[in-house]
């Protein structure tokens, strides 16, 4: 369980599924902008921000090479995490490929798995959502194999421009397939995420369960002092969540 202070006048911000890199670099940036003056904006009175995975439509990091691209996204989380901001990233389905470069050069810790979190008297658990809940056992025996050490060692013996022009073909092929599933509202009682927070306040309490991954912003009630947040994404909604010590709300940026 991680401990997080929430001195007087700060808050806590949540976001989502940027898929920087889709549909193309030109779009990309210009969503890539936006995020940067969210970012801006949030940085006056932000203790914390959590960035709660597929930050990139695609990202894999070699020994010596990451993914061309994102300049302004990098530059400014490691402006935040130098003013002390503190930054938490978790990585998604289309992310997952991360090794060591958040925390060298950004000084941002990477969470391969949900956490868990006392956010000053609230207790949080947040993860992207990929791969929990009933159901959708093709996904993940295909996110063992991905995450199998040999497996990524394969593809990284692939040369970087064959191996993330591949890599892009497939995420791009991948969301077109199904987007638009993950953004339907299943309803209350089959949204597995929803499913899958109760389950775990059959053993313990949280006040909030942060998830990312489907696309949709959600807020659900799935406990008698338990919600569940979903954060939506930033192609269509660009909604976030933000905790004031208090209450945590899902809103909208208003570009």
């Amino acid at each position: 369980m991680h401990h997080i202070l929430l001195p007087v006048n700060k808050k806590i911000y949540f976001a989502s599924d940027f898929h920087l890199g889709a549909p193309n670099m030109a779009a990309s940036r210009e969503r890539e902008k936006i995020i940067i003056k969210w970012l801006d904006e949030i940085a006056e009175d932000a203790q914390h921000i959590f960035l709660v995975g597929d930050l990139f439509d695609f990202w894999f990091e070699y020994k010596q090479v990451i993914p061309k691209g994102y300049t302004r996204l990098l530059g400014k989380l490691a402006e935040l995490s130098d003013k002390g901001i503190g930054i938490s990233v978790f990585i998604g389905n289309h992310d997952m490929w991360m090794n060591g470069y958040f925390e060298d050069e950004l000084s941002i810790p990477v969470y391969f798995e949900p956490q868990t979190y006392t956010l000053g008297s609230k207790r949080f658990y947040i993860g992207h959502g990929d791969g929990l809940g009933p159901g959708d056992h093709g996904y993940k025996f295909l996110k063992k194999v991905f995450r199998n050490p040999v497996c990524r060692w394969l593809f990284s013996v692939l040369h970087p421009s064959w191996g993330i022009g591949l890599a892009n073909y497939f995420s791009r092929k991948s969301r077109a397939a199904t987007g638009g599933e993950l953004e339907k509202f299943l309803g209350e009682e089959n949204e597995w995420l929803a499913i899958y927070s109760k389950e775990i306040l059959q053993k313990e309490h949280f006040d909030y369960f942060i998830y990312g991954h489907r696309h949709l912003p959600l807020d659900l009630k799935v406990g008698p002092d338990s919600r569940y947040i979903n954060l939506g994404d930033w192609i269509n909604y660009f909604t976030y969540a933000v905790f004031d010590g208090e209450t945590t709300a899902l809103k909208k940026y208003e570009r």
